[in-house]
């Protein structure tokens, strides 16, 4: 397991979930990331990440993978107005590209 997806696992531990990790070949899409690993779609966890316009931080948001994330309701709950985040923000933040080319299953503890 590399390194960005070791931290990713930790943060998904140390937020209560009990994630299960499988690294695939590129999956683009949720659907692809649940053909490689043999699941229903809405078992991938899919992420967003949003610059937040008013820190200028990556903000990571996790959505089964047939949903979308709603842009306003996530700005409520980030607190401020959010907007995309580009490859070379979300890496200097994060150690990560933005695709992780991994299928994360799992549920809340």
């Amino acid at each position: 397991m590399s390194k960005s997806l070791k931290r990713v696992r930790a943060a998904l531990v140390a937020a209560g979930l009990e994630p299960d990790i499988r690294e695939t070949a590129l999956a683009r899409t949720a659907q692809d990331a649940a053909a490689a690993v043999g699941c229903d779609v809405d078992q991938i966890a899919k992420s967003i990440i949003f610059r937040g316009l008013q820190s200028d931080r990556a903000i990571l948001f996790l959505t089964a993978g047939g949903n979308r994330v709603d842009e306003a309701k996530a700005a409520l709950v980030a607190a401020e107005p959010l907007g995309k985040a580009d490859a070379a923000q979300v890496r200097a933040q994060t150690g990560c590209s933005r695709t992780l080319q991994s299928a994360v299953t799992g549920r809340g503890r």
